[in-house]
């Protein structure tokens, strides 16, 4: 089983350690009832979970536990950390010289033309702006490093640091909570290198628990992120009424976006 998946021009994810599986969910949702069946059943199981994961009984999900090791740039991680309810070890710039690497984009994005504020399209820049973001990540690592040899503390020195560059952590999360992570990091409307982390993340949780994952990507993240317009044209659809053309429009639309989703 493939552990790591790079992520960026030097980062990762590594799922280090794991415990439980559907299995596991399923035996922590019998239990209710004072069943303690512990081999699994092709037919019954997954149902179970689906019924679980349909109707948000949350709990079985926790028992199933991830330990991952993360390398991100510095805005990304800070972003990983928003969510509270894991538990994180980090690198720190305190105990230990922060090491000369960052984040460089293979294409450079732009707000221009963007209604939502969050979001940012691929741009057209001219060689500039690539040797200027280059440039600015030299002197800011330079003037970092000139105040270490002048004996300036780490914990110190560290505020010059440019912000892009590369963190480590340890992060540990139950199923429950990861899925609430990807469901939020894996949307359009999340920036694009923590949607790229949320995918090797789903991939590899889906290596642990493929039953309660795929149950959670298609019963709840799916169906979660479909406007109330396209459940309505989806019905219409459904009882074979003739769309109109801004319906057949939609749909094409939405078609082409759970196939990137």
């Amino acid at each position: 089983m493939i552990n790591q998946i790079d992520v960026l021009d030097k980062g990762f994810v590594r799922l280090v350690d794991s415990m439980g599986n559907d299995q596991r969910i399923v035996d922590a949702a019998r239990v209710s009832y004072s069943n303690h069946e512990n081999e699994w059943d092709d037919k019954r199981d997954p149902k179970l979970i689906r019924y679980l994961m349909r109707n948000r009984h949350t709990s079985p999900f926790e028992k199933v536990r991830f330990e991952f090791h993360v390398k991100a740039p510095k805005p990304i991680a800070v972003q990983f950390m928003r969510h509270r309810t894991g538990s994180f070890n980090e690198v720190s710039g305190r105990y230990t010289e922060i090491r000369n690497e960052y984040y460089i984009p293979e294409e450079f994005r732009t707000n221009e033309g963007i209604k939502n504020k969050q979001g940012s399209q691929v741009g057209e820049f001219d060689h500039e702006v690539h040797s200027e973001w280059a440039y600015s990540i030299v002197e800011g690592d330079n003037n970092y490093r000139y105040f270490l040899k002048n004996n300036v503390a780490r914990e110190q020195a560290r505020f010059v640091m440019p912000y892009g560059f590369y963190t480590e952590f340890y992060w540990t999360i139950d199923l429950h909570n990861l899925l609430h992570f990807l469901s939020l990091r894996m949307t359009s409307h999340a920036q694009a290198e923590i949607r790229w982390y949320a995918d090797a993340l789903f991939e590899l949780a889906e290596k642990v628990s493929p039953i309660a994952v795929e149950a959670w990507y298609e019963d709840v993240f799916l169906g979660a992120n479909l406007r109330l317009e396209e459940v309505t044209t989806l019905i219409r659809l459904l009882d074979q009424e003739e769309l109109t053309n801004d319906e057949l429009t939609l749909m094409s639309k939405l078609k082409g976006r759970l196939k990137n989703s």
